[in-house]
């Protein structure tokens, strides 16, 4: 598709969320049908709801129940469902649970399909969308299951800083059991392949942050920087340029992170949490290692500002215009590797 402009498809997310407000927002931004065709997976009757509860008069959609009807003018608004669905903003509820799960699901049946480029998912409760139906935890577990099943990795970014996660959901009293020399070093590997293929960065910087307080100070704080950390790093690194252990609070203490292309936490608080205070506004999920680009704004649900037409759409706008990016990059990447350069030997003439 390098002469169309991509077809971003967008799940809705929780209904008694943010989410609508912030696709809705995005949507409207002069120009948005110039750099792409959007398709929101959600319902006539929802889309028509909000608009009017933010008082939107000017936003005309194109509702649309087949898929090869896309008008590449307007946005595109497929019809998940027709029923009435009580939206209550900002309650978490069993409904807004249901039609965020029908929203995703019919939206990854069109990514598989290749029925739209890529995805981009607005913010789930993980609580209310687990049901009979729909037995995940949330976005990645469904999408890893249904796309191609193998590992992936879940890596927060924005125009600068890109931090990946050795270990996501996992409690942190399980964080240490979970780490091996092997995963940390398939971690790496991946962060590497992602940071070429994906964001074009032709030889990547990485730096991988300690497990322990000061990377465990030479084994005075636990050893599993010694016997774990360092090793998996030795053992990806080959001839990459792959530092580390760091100890995370000096790590971002000084600013040491502008150094790098990429940061590898080992879980998941040690590195949302500065890359949350450093880039709230504007982070993007990634989903490193699927088959197909998937991203999502680096926020949640945020029922306590739903309904008051007070949220930002900057985070959901970088999401979906790095989607794009990253569809390209993968693209000119494959271009590449595909047809490399011959080497070809110029004999001197005497």
């Amino acid at each position: 598709m390098s002469d169309q402009k991509l077809v971003v498809g967008v799940s809705q997310g929780d209904i008694n969320g943010i989410g609508l407000e912030v696709i809705l927002k995005t949507f409207l931004e002069p120009g948005i049908n110039e750099i792409c065709t959007p398709v929101l997976f959600s319902s006539q009757k929802t889309v028509s709801y909000y608009r009017k509860v933010m008082g939107i008069e000017e936003f005309n959609f194109h509702p649309l129940r087949d898929l090869s009807q896309i008008n590449n003018k307007k946005v595109n608004v497929f019809i998940c469902y027709e029923e009435e669905v009580n939206i209550e903003m900002g309650k978490a509820s069993d409904v807004g649970g249901k039609y965020a799960a029908i929203s995703l699901e019919k939206a990854t049946e069109a990514l598989m399909a290749n029925k739209i480029d890529v995805l981009v998912t607005a913010p789930i409760n993980k609580h209310t969308i687990k049901n009979e139906g729909f037995n995940f935890i949330g976005h990645t577990d469904y999408l890893a299951k249904k796309l191609n099943g193998t590992p992936l990795m879940v890596m927060c970014t924005n125009s600068g800083l890109r931090v990946a996660l050795a270990t996501d959901h996992v409690p942190l009293k399980d964080v240490a059991a979970k780490l091996t020399v092997e995963s940390i070093a398939e971690k790496i590997n991946m962060f590497y392949t992602s940071l070429v293929r994906d964001f074009g960065i032709r030889k990547p910087r990485i730096a991988v942050l300690g497990l322990n307080p000061h990377a465990s100070d030479n084994g005075t704080i636990g050893d599993e920087d010694l016997t774990i950390v360092k090793p998996g790093i030795d053992k990806a690194r080959g001839d990459r340029m792959i530092y580390g252990p760091y100890s995370a609070d000096g790590f971002f203490g000084s600013a040491n992170y502008k150094q790098f292309d990429g940061i590898l936490a080992m879980y998941h608080d040690q590195g949302l949490i500065p890359f949350k205070t450093l880039a709230f506004s504007e982070g993007v999920n990634y989903t490193a290692g699927l088959s197909h680009v998937r991203t999502s704004p680096d926020h949640g649900t945020a029922f306590e500002i739903a309904g008051k037409n007070t949220a930002s759409e900057q985070s959901f706008k970088n999401a979906l215009y790095m989607a794009m990016d990253i569809y390209k990059n993968r693209k000119l990447h494959s271009e590449i590797t595909s047809n490399p350069l011959q080497h070809t030997t110029i004999k001197k003439e005497r």
